[in-house]
C-alpha cells in the first residue's frame, strides 16, 4: 500500500502527502479497494488553511501507530471541502443530523458504498484510536446494525436540506420581516449578530444596505455602519496589511482565527463599497481600498487568478505572524513610537491573545486633518509590516476556485467603477478572462485550477451563479457583449442541468458524479448558496439582456427560500440582497457616451437603487442591449433610466439623474 497524494492538485492533500497513512484521494477505485477488502471507508475532509485540521495531522496523520491501525482496518480518503463541495456537503449534512454541529476536519466512518454510519469533527489522538478500535470491532462484529444504521443516515439527509415553511412570491412585508429578524439578532455593544464565535455578516449587510436603500431604514444603515466600525478597528482585521480573518473567537471582534479566505474579502470588499457609496466615510473607504489592495497582493498568483487563503499557522504555531508585546514594538519602533503605538493598538503587558502577546486593534481614528499623525501612523505601519515579513509566514493555498474568484470579479469590478481605482477594474477583468479561458471547458466549469492547470472536479452550482454573476460585472464596467454571452451559457447550462423540476436547484449537475444523496443547501453560510448565487445572476442578466424566462427561473427560485426570510435570515442573506433587487425591478441605466469619467457617470453609479444594472459606452454597442437605440441627446452624455425595460425621459443632466434616481 502507498500514499496516493503526491500528484493531486490541492494544497490541502499534499499537506497530507508524505503521511504514513496509506491515503486515497476521493475516487471510485478507493471505495472499490474498500469493497474488495471488506472494510470501511474513513472520508477525512478539510482544508488548507485550517487550524485544527493541522493538529489533528500532527497528532494522528503522522504517527505511525495510529496510521497502522487505520492502514489495517479501513481504506482511508482525503478530501479537500475547498475543490469537493459536493462531497462535503453530504457529509458534513450525515455529521450535522448525527451530532448536532459540524465543522474542520471532519471525520467520516462509512461503508464501502459510501453511506455515513458515524461522524464526527476533530479527535485528539487517544480518542481517535479508541474510536478506530471501537469501528473496526462494530464492522465486524455488528455488521447489520452498521449497514442499518448507514441507510437510515443516508435517508434522513435526503430531506434535511429541505426548507420548511409555506413558500411565497417575494414581498415588501417578508424582507420587512427578514430586516426586523436581524435587528433582533443584532449585537447592540459590539456590532454584528450573535456571540463567539462571530463571523462576518457580510452578506447580510449587503441585504441591509439595499433594504436601507429601498425603505429609507434608518436602523438597517446603522447596523450595518456599527458592523463595519468594529470589524475595521478589530483584530479580525489585519491593521497593518489589510484583510480580514474568518472569524474572531471572541465577540468583541478582538482575536481572530487567523486563516484569510478569498470568499470573505470579496464579500467585504463589496459590503464596505457598497456602504462607502451611500454614506462617503473615509474610514470605511480606507478598508474597503486596502481589502482591495490585499487580494490582488496577497493572493494574487503567477499563472492569474487569486488564491483561496492564507493559513492560520505559521511554523506550525496559530497567529505567530501577527501578534505583539509592548517589547516588540519598541524594539522595531524605538521607545517613543514603540509606546504611541502600544497605545494605539492595545497592545499591554497582559496581551489580548496568547504568551501576553496581542492582537492589533485600532483604538482611535487618525485624525485625516492633521498631516504630522497621518505621517506618523504611515511610518508605523510600514516599519511593523518590513519586521512582520521577516517572520515565519503562513502558507497559501494558491488553487484557484472559480466560483471565489467569481466572487471577487464583482466586487472588484464594483470597488473599481465607484471609487475610480483603475487597480481594480483592470483585476476584474483579468480575473474573468481567466475564469474564461482556464475554467470554462468545453462549455462546462471546472471547479479549480492551480499553476495554470485546470483540475478535473466540475463545476457546481455556486460556481456557475457566482462566475456568470462576474461575467455580468464586467460586461458593466466594458459595455463588451462578449461577457453577456458568456454569461448567458453558464446560465443556460445551469438551467438545464440543475434543476429540481420544481423551482428549486441542486448543487450538483444531473451529469456529475452520484453520491449517496444529491445535495441541495439553498442556505447562504460562509459563501453564498449556489440557489442565491444562480439567482443574482438571473436577476441581473434578465435586465441586462431581456428574456422573460430567466427572470421567471428566478422568481420561481427565490419562492423556495422566502421562509427562511421571517425566521432564519442570517441563513439567507444573498438571496435577501438580490430580493431587494427583484422587487425594486432592478433599475436598468444606460449612459451612452464616448467619457466613461462624465460626471453623468458618477451620478448614475453613485445614487443608483438597489441592485441596478448599469452599462456606460458608445451608443448601439454591438452585444450590448442596453445602449440598443440609446442615442446621444444634442451631442451630450445622455442616460436613460428604465425598470423592466419601460424607460422614462432621457436625461443629460447630473442633478436631474440624481433627482430621479432618489425618487
Amino acid at each position: 500500500m502507498a500514499n496516493r497524494l503526491a500528484d493531486a492538485t490541492s494544497p490541502y492533500l499534499l499537506q497530507h502527502r508524505d503521511n504514513p497513512v496509506d491515503w486515497w484521494q476521493w475516487s471510485e477505485e478507493a471505495f472499490a479497494e474498500a469493497r474488495r477488502r471488506d472494510v470501511p471507508v474513513i472520508i477525512s475532509v478539510g482544508y488548507a488553511a485550517c487550524h485544527w485540521c493541522h493538529v489533528m495531522a500532527h497528532e494522528s496523520f503522522e504517527d505511525d501507530q495510529v496510521a497502522k491501525v487505520m492502514n489495517d482496518g479501513f481504506v482511508a480518503i482525503k478530501v479537500d471541502r475547498e475543490e469537493r463541495p459536493d462531497v462535503d456537503a453530504v457529509y458534513m449534512t450525515a455529521t450535522q443530523a448525527m451530532t448536532g454541529q459540524g465543522g474542520w476536519p471532519m471525520t467520516v466512518f462509512a461503508t464501502p458504498d459510501g453511506e455515513p454510519f458515524f461522524c464526527g469533527t476533530y479527535y485528539p489522538k487517544q480518542h481517535f484510536t479508541q474510536l478506530l478500535e471501537s469501528v473496526g470491532t462494530a464492522w465486524r462484529e455488528q455488521r447489520d446494525e452498521v449497514l442499518k444504521q448507514g441507510a437510515e443516515v443516508v435517508k434522513a439527509i435526503g430531506g434535511a436540506q429541505l426548507v420548511g415553511g409555506p413558500t411565497a412570491p417575494v414581498s415588501a412585508e417578508l424582507l420587512d420581516h427578514a430586516a426586523q429578524d436581524l435587528f433582533k439578532n443584532h449585537d447592540r455593544t459590539n456590532g454584528g449578530f450573535g456571540g463567539a464565535p462571530k463571523f462576518p455578516p457580510h452578506m447580510s449587510m449587503l441585504f441591509l444596505l439595499r433594504h436601507h436603500q429601498r425603505t429609507g431604514s434608518a436602523e438597517a444603515l446603522d447596523v450595518v455602519r456599527h458592523a463595519a466600525e468594529r470589524m475595521g478597528r478589530g483584530g479580525i482585521y489585519d491593521q497593518l496589511a489589510g484583510g480580514f480573518a474568518r472569524y474572531a473567537v471572541d465577540a468583541t471582534w478582538t482575536v481572530p482565527h487567523f486563516e484569510k479566505m478569498l470568499y470573505d474579502n470579496a464579500l467585504l470588499l463589496r459590503a464596505y463599497t457598497q456602504l462607502w457609496r451611500i454614506d462617503g466615510d473615509p474610514f470605511v473607504k480606507r478598508i474597503a481600498d486596502e481589502t482591495a489592495a490585499f487580494l490582488l497582493r496577497d493572493l494574487g498568483t503567477p499563472a492569474g487568478g487569486l488564491a483561496s487563503a492564507l493559513d492560520a499557522d505559521a511554523d506550525g504555531v496559530e497567529g505567530l505572524t501577527y501578534a505583539w508585546t509592548p517589547a516588540q514594538l519598541v524594539e522595531v519602533l524605538g521607545e517613543e513610537d514603540g509606546n504611541w503605538a502600544a497605545d494605539l493598538f492595545r497592545v499591554t503587558d497582559k496581551g489580548t491573545f496568547e504568551h501576553g502577546s496581542s492582537v492589533l486593534v485600532l483604538a482611535r481614528d487618525i485624525d485625516a486633518a492633521d498631516p504630522s499623525l497621518v505621517a506618523r501612523w504611515t511610518s508605523v505601519r510600514e516599519r511593523l509590516l518590513e519586521a512582520r515579513a521577516a517572520r515565519p509566514q503562513p502558507a497559501r493555498d494558491d488553487k484557484v476556485v472559480a466560483s471565489w474568484n467569481g466572487l471577487a470579479v464583482t466586487a472588484l469590478a464594483e470597488h473599481g467603477v465607484l471609487t475610480g481605482s483603475p487597480a481594480s477594474r483592470t483585476a476584474a477583468i483579468e480575473l474573468a478572462e481567466v475564469l474564461a479561458a482556464r475554467h470554462l471547458v468545453d462549455g462546462r466549469l471546472r471547479r479549480v485550477s492551480r499553476d495554470g492547470t485546470v483540475g478535473e472536479p466540475a463545476g457546481v452550482l455556486e460556481d456557475y451563479g457566482c462566475v456568470a454573476e462576474g461575467f455580468l460585472a464586467v460586461h458593466q464596467i466594458t459595455a463588451d457583449g462578449r461577457w453577456l454571452g458568456l454569461a448567458k451559457q453558464l446560465l443556460d447550462v445551469a438551467l438545464a442541468h440543475f434543476g429540481t423540476g420544481e423551482g428549486g436547484f441542486y448543487d450538483t449537475a444531473d451529469d456529475a458524479e452520484r453520491l449517496v444523496t444529491r445535495p441541495a443547501d439553498p442556505t447562504d453560510n460562509a459563501t453564498p448558496s449556489g440557489l442565491s448565487a444562480l439567482v443574482a445572476a438571473l436577476v441581473s442578466y434578465a435586465a441586462l439582456a431581456g428574456g422573460t424566462s430567466y427572470r421567471e427561473a428566478a422568481d420561481a427560485a427565490l419562492e423556495k427560500v422566502t421562509p427562511l426570510f421571517v425566521k432564519h435570515a442570517r441563513f439567507a442573506g444573498y438571496s435577501a440582497t438580490v430580493a431587494e433587487a427583484a422587487l425594486t425591478g432592478p433599475y436598468e441605466i444606460a449612459v451612452a457616451t464616448t467619457d466613461p469619467d462624465d460626471p453623468l457617470v458618477a451620478a448614475a453609479y453613485r445614487y443608483a437603487p438597489p441592485g441596478t444594472v448599469i452599462v456606460v459606452g458608445e451608443p448601439d454597442r454591438p452585444g450590448v442591449p442596453l445602449l440598443a437605440d440609446r442615442p446621444l441627446r444634442d451631442g451630450k452624455p445622455t442616460a436613460y433610466v428604465c425598470r423592466g425595460f419601460v424607460c422614462d425621459r432621457p436625461v443629460t443632466d447630473p442633478a436631474e439623474l440624481i433627482a430621479r434616481l432618489r425618487g
